[in-house]
């Protein structure tokens, strides 16, 4: 077995692993990622929000390579919800805290929007390793001391850091090291089955073409989004009570759930499902609503799907990637750099995440709840949804390292450094 020594390794290369990867190496610190896919692969999850796109990616450096693509411009989002037949829209632009410029986001190609965050973050300085899988943490007594992974020929390595950040999704075979549990929440308990349909499928109406459009019928809701070159990724999400009484084909029950909906069968009326290459796959997801009772333990923090999971009504799986990587990565700058103890800068980590998390599936819960004959109040609704609702200094008006106002204090009364980087003491004034 070889080992080696880094700063800081990262199991995942999805957008939450190439996101901390990327801000930890561009402050001078020695990283490995660990990918076990080699990329472009296949994802779900097309639809970003605004916080992403003007905030992380900002950081990251690649907006102008994202402008490049020919990935739909998305500009708000669509409901038909509960009994009200009528559908309604919302603009990411409502939101105050967005300026003209940053009130959009993209329907992105997660193969190619995954692809560049990670070559990316090979630009930054990131040893990356494709087609490895990791096996398991090395410890030493309480604390993670670094990670054990198999190369594409079966070799196993061992590598040791001062950091573990395990960034590598919802079938993670680590996030049970840090100790606790992995809870469901009962209400969310169901299936989604989800595929794409190629040239033919319909879009709404403008300005609203972009948009995505989420639909409610009786078994549950459908997502509709519409992708680049006519495809669109359509999704059925249904209660565990129904997914339990679904065909054993489930080809014909996803078939019979559009059925179902008369709004989204209209919309595919004259679109074809694609039954090739990586779009040809009817996808199968259960149980997705969950949260680790705890994030981190001494040397290792779980980001992204790795940590918890909610419900993708509100596209919000990207930013909880790509936030929680950047707060994972303002603690571990902080404490390679010497200005913060680790305990300090990883319940900052936590509380800001879960505050995050937290947000989501509240109004989530609500959401779910409403009958139709009601709208969420316009600017705290669509702060939620463009991702900015937090107030980090990242999001707001452009990322130029304002505080937002009212912007809640946390366990250690920490702020944002000036480039977003790490955590600095707040002055007396403001504690």
């Amino acid at each position: 077995m070889s080992a080696e020594a880094f700063d800081v390794v990262v199991a995942g290369g999805g957008p939450a692993g190439s996101t901390a990867a990327s801000l930890v190496a561009m402050q001078g610190h020695r990283v490995l990622l660990v990918e076990k896919e080699v990329f472009p692969r296949y994802q779900v999850g097309e639809s970003l929000l605004p916080s992403t796109v003007h905030g992380v990616c900002r950081m990251l450096g690649v907006t102008d390579e994202l402008a490049e693509t020919d990935f739909p411009v998305k500009r708000g989002a669509t409901f038909q919800w509960g009994a009200r037949p009528e559908p309604w829209a919302f603009s990411f632009e409502a939101s105050s805290r967005l300026t003209g410029s940053t009130s959009f986001a993209y329907q992105a190609d997660r193969a190619r929007f995954d692809e560049i965050l990670l070559n990316n973050a090979k630009r930054k300085g990131v040893v990356v390793r494709e087609g490895c899988s990791v096996t398991a943490v090395v410890e030493e007594g309480d604390r993670v001391t670094g990670l054990r992974y198999l190369d594409p020929d079966g070799g196993e390595h061992e590598v040791g850091a001062r950091f573990v950040v395990d960034a590598s999704g919802h079938e993670s075979p680590l996030f049970s090291s840090v100790g606790g549990t992995r809870d469901h929440a009962e209400s969310f308990r169901g299936l989604a089955l989800s595929g794409y349909f190629g040239n033919g499928c319909k879009r709404l109406p403008e300005p609203h073409a972009g948009d995505a459009l989420s639909v409610t019928f009786d078994k549950g809701w459908f997502w509709y989004v519409p992708l680049f070159g006519g495809l669109t990724s359509v999704g059925a999400v249904v209660r565990g009570e129904v997914a339990e009484k679904l065909p054993d084909d489930r080809e014909e029950a996803f078939k019979a759930l559009i059925a179902e909906c008369p709004t989204i069968s209209d919309l595919l009326s004259e679109g074809m499902r694609v039954t090739a290459g990586k779009y040809g796959k009817l996808r199968i997801r259960e149980d997705f609503v969950y949260h680790q009772t705890t994030f981190r333990r001494p040397g290792m923090i779980l980001v992204g799907d790795a940590a918890c999971s909610v419900d993708p009504l509100f596209s919000s799986g990207v930013h909880l990637a790509t936030y929680s990587a950047l707060l994972a990565a303002r603690s571990i700058n902080s404490v390679l750099a010497g200005d913060l103890d680790e305990e300090t800068a990883l319940t900052e980590f936590e509380a800001r995440y879960r505050r995050e998390f937290g947000a989501f599936s509240e109004f989530l819960a609500a959401f779910h709840a409403m009958t139709g004959d009601e709208h969420p109040e316009p600017e705290s609704f669509v702060d939620l949804a463009t991702g900015v609702s937090s107030g980090d200094e990242a999001f707001v008006a452009g990322g130029e390292g304002a505080a937002a106002p009212g912007e809640p204090m946390f366990p250690g009364g920490l702020a944002v450094s000036p480039d977003g980087m790490k955590w600095l003491p707040r002055p007396p004034a403001a504690l």
